[in-house]
């Protein structure tokens, strides 16, 4: 008898075992034990670019909290520079813009991320302009190949033909060490960009279409 339950025991364990080594391997962890560093843009006193009571910082916001889930279902290590409508400048300064750029610049590079993501919207007067556009610094070699293989992922899901484009003197990314971009994800100016930019819809496609451009870059570099 206690051999019976010996054995009974047994084979529920590694039915247990194989079941969930079964399971795990189902699960897509693309990006497990990777580290992303997220940065919703403006925050606080700093509204970003804005069309009436449409703020720049309320949807970047949005974008990088759904971006947070995505990543994490994948198996990353996700931080956000912001989680709630602040900046990280300190109390009382002058700048405060210069102040709060001047933080997030440092705390992603005191972190161990393998990348870091700026979520942006972009604006121009004509109202003309629209889609995505990846922005990246040269001060890290891999910043362009990252640019570049978003900027593919962006035109193809979410339409527009926009080119990544070189930018040395964002304030920002000119002092990150750390591998990254900045995605300016439409146009607020635009009529047809900010409609979709305002619906949760849309922007868990553009979320989407962010982790599927970092998925590839880190199977592209391994």
């Amino acid at each position: 008898m206690l051999k019976y339950k010996i054995c009974v025991l047994f084979f529920f364990i590694i039915g247990f075992l194989s079941f969930n080594i079964v399971n795990s391997k189902e699960k897509n962890l693309s990006l497990l034990g990777k580290i992303i560093y997220l940065d919703a843009g403006h925050g606080g006193l700093d509204p970003g670019t804005i069309y009436k009571d449409i703020n720049e910082k309320d949807i970047n916001l949005k974008i990088s909290i759904e971006l947070e889930k995505k990543l994490e279902s994948l198996g990353a290590i996700v931080y956000q520079t912001r989680y709630g409508d602040y900046d990280l400048s300190f109390p009382g300064v002058r700048n405060r813009k210069k102040s709060d750029l001047s933080i997030r610049s440092i705390i992603i590079n005191k972190s161990n991320c393998d990348l870091f993501i700026s979520i942006h919207l972009n604006s121009e007067e004509t109202g003309v302009w629209s889609k995505g556009q990846v922005f990246y610094d040269k001060r890290n070699i891999k910043n362009e190949e990252i640019a570049k293989i978003m900027q593919r992922e962006i035109n193809k899901n979410l339409g527009g033909k926009r080119k990544y484009k070189n930018n040395n003197n964002l304030f920002l990314q000119k002092r990150i060490e750390k591998p990254g971009i900045l995605i300016e994800v439409g146009f607020l100016s635009n009529i047809n960009d900010r409609y979709l930019l305002t619906k949760k819809s849309y922007q868990e496609k553009v979320s989407k279409t962010i982790v599927n451009g970092i998925v590839k870059y880190f199977i592209y570099t391994k």
